[in-house]
This record gives structure tokens, sequence and C-alpha cells, in this order.
């Protein structure tokens, strides 16, 4: 069989690359994985294919896989250290989903790939309960805990900031651009936020790194692990974005997603009743991160026209004006 070269890898064809690549895939596993049903999931973003397969253990028991290829590094860090599982350590993966078999390599190539539990209850979806928020963000608390036991946080993992100056320029020429609706409000409120940017950046960056944030919290990267459709625990997928914060970023992100469609949340506020879930959890919160919320509300709202084409709906764009205006007078020195 002709392999493709390492370097074709990422731009290749997923799917092409996966159908090529499946024998050498099972090859790896050594008999134990079947045959595979390549597929292009709702939720998928990246350059990866994933496919559908079975995996048969020593004792001749089996159970539903998928096959995930090629993934990146931090995915396949943070699957791995938080996935690692047998039968005999099923409590391990609470929050996460159990690792099958994983490589970094297929053949001669540095390719890394994932062989995956197939989780049957489902994404948790738009449509949420309040009992689902609230499990979305235990298990998010529960992730926290679990990653920084495997590898504690340190300032040394800081991650490089954005460009804030260069995204609030983005967002100023959006408004004037396209003359979205309350041109005059936002070009004030935004002149307000430019004029103290400095200083705001400044407060951000010396917030404490002491969380591994999952980076990407909202319903469709969180999935119940079944056995039927909405039932079992809630656990999340999709781990490429961890990055180490603070851990207001993962309520704040997950609080966005529903700017202009609060009511979706049931009246539940990610960043008070993470919070809370932390400290039932005995991790610590920090006095200052209501302060640190609203910094990053105010970042993300003052961005916002920067991306119209993917953050351009009215009820979104109204909400985050609101937070420029009012967190403008609140947070702004």
């Amino acid at each position: 069989m002709k392999h493709p070269r390492a370097s074709d890898c990422l731009s290749a064809d997923p799917q092409a690359l996966a159908t090529e690549l499946a024998p050498v895939v099972r090859d790896a596993c050594r008999g134990r994985l079947g045959a595979i049903q390549w597929f292009r999931s709702t939720w998928q973003k990246g350059g990866a294919a994933t496919g559908m397969s079975t995996w048969t253990f020593d004792d001749g028991k089996s159970m539903d896989v998928l096959v995930k290829l090629p993934v990146g590094y931090t995915e396949h860090f943070w699957s791995t250290r938080l996935g690692s599982w047998t039968p005999e350590s099923d409590h391990l993966c609470a929050s996460t989903p159990r690792i099958v078999a994983a490589g970094d390599k297929l053949g001669n190539y540095d390719l890394a790939w994932l062989v995956i539990e197939r989780l049957r209850g489902g994404t948790l979806g738009s449509d949420l309960a309040m009992e689902q928020v609230t499990a979305l963000l235990e298990a998010a608390c529960e992730f926290h805990r679990r990653a920084s036991d495997i590898k504690p946080v340190t300032e040394a993992d800081r991650p490089e900031p954005p460009d804030w100056v260069k995204l609030l320029d983005r967002a100023r020429e959006a408004v004037r651009d396209n003359h979205i609706e309350h041109e005059q409000r936002w070009a004030e409120g935004l002149r307000k936020v430019h004029r103290g940017l400095g200083d705001l950046i400044d407060r951000w960056r010396r917030r404490p790194i002491c969380t591994w944030c999952h980076g990407d919290l909202h319903p469709g990267n969180a999935m119940h692990r079944g056995p039927e459709r909405g039932q079992g625990a809630v656990v999340l997928i999709d781990l490429a974005l961890v990055h180490a914060g603070h851990w207001v970023e993962d309520a704040v992100y997950l609080e966005r997603q529903y700017w202009g469609h609060e009511q979706m949340l049931h009246g539940v506020k990610p960043v008070s009743a993470m919070a809370r879930i932390r400290r039932q959890h005995g991790l610590k919160t920090g006095d200052e991160y209501t302060e640190l919320a609203n910094i990053r509300r105010l970042m993300m709202a003052s961005c916002a026209p920067a991306f119209l084409g993917r953050e351009g709906n009215p009820l979104y764009l109204e909400t985050a004006l609101r937070l420029v205006e009012t967190l403008g007078h609140q947070v702004l020195r």
C-alpha cells in the first residue's frame, strides 16, 4: 500500500486520507478494530475525519467506537491523558470520552489518531433544560479539576494574547463601513474603549493563570454518555482549544453563546454558577473573578463587530452594545 507523505497529511482531503490510512490504523490496533465507516459529523469544524467502528477486547466483549484522524497535538495530549481508560477503571473518565487506543504515528509517519468510545446520548444541543445547563457547568469544573491534577498549570503556560488593538480597530472599521444598527452608539462606545484599552489589556494580562480552560465550551461540544439519547453523564468533547487561563474564560464563553437569547439559560448565570460549583468541589475561585469576568465581557463585546459574518445576529449585537455601554462606565478607569 502506498502511504501519503507526512507533509501532505494536513493539506489532503481528510476523508480521502482517512480511507487510505484505514488499513494502517487497523494494523496499529492489532486486529481489535473492526471495519471503519467514515462520516462527516455535524459538530466537526476542523480538518479531521471521523469514522464509526467496533473494538473487540481480549475477553471477546466489544464496544462501539469512533476513529478520528489526523488529530492535533493539543487534542491528542488532553484526550489521551484525561481519557486513559480500561474496563477496570471506568470511573476515571467522568467528564471526557474514554480513549480506547491512540498513537502519534501511523506506519512511518508522524500522524496522531484516536479511537474513542462512541457516546450514545447525543449532544446537548441548543434547546437546553436548566438541569442540562447546570450539568454542562459541572462537567466543565470537573474537567478543570482533572486537567490540573494531570498537569498543574503554571505561569509558564500563559498563552500569547490576541492582538486586542488590531481586533478593536477592525471592529471600529466594521461599524463605520457596514453602517450597522445603532452605528453612532457603537462608534461612541468603542471610542471610549479604545481610549482605555491599554489599561484594560494590562489588567486582563495580570489575571491569575490557574486553570486549563476547555476553550470551546458550548452545548454542541457536550454529549450525554447514554445508553439512550438524553441519558447519562455529560461529557465534554473536542479538546483542540484547551489552554491555560482563568476559569472565567470558559464561563464567559458559554454565556456569550446566549447573548440576546439569555432566556435559553433558564436563569442560570454561567459565571456565578460556575463559581458556586467550583467552591462545592473544593476549587478556588479567587476574590477578583467578578471584575475579571466584566473585563472579559467588555473586551469580547467590543470586538463583536469585527466578526459580523459569524456574530452578526442583531440580538447578539444589541446585547454586545449594551455591555460596551454599561461596562464601559463600570470597568474603564
